[in-house]
């Protein structure tokens, strides 16, 4: 088995452990059905298709007004 046969020095150590943490961004590709940025590779998460072929049924997204009309209703109280 190897040995190294000298000591790294504590700056060649820092150096090659400084690199580690470095983080790229993802690649976003263009859904060529609804034009959101998407993995490439992956079924749209806003469309649910893949290839032009749709994969996954996607619910209709709640619209945060209408839920928060609903909340504040004044509801019959001493039932």
């Amino acid at each position: 088995m190897a040995n190294p046969k000298r000591r790294h020095s504590v700056s060649r150590r820092d150096k090659r452990r400084a690199h580690w943490r470095k983080v790229q961004n993802p690649n976003l590709a263009v859904c060529p059905q609804c034009k959101e940025p998407k993995l490439p590779h992956r079924v749209c998460g806003n469309c649910g298709y893949y290839n032009g072929i749709e994969v996954i049924k996607i619910k209709a997204k709640k619209e945060k007004g209408k839920e928060k009309e609903k909340e504040t209703k004044p509801t019959k109280e001493g039932a």
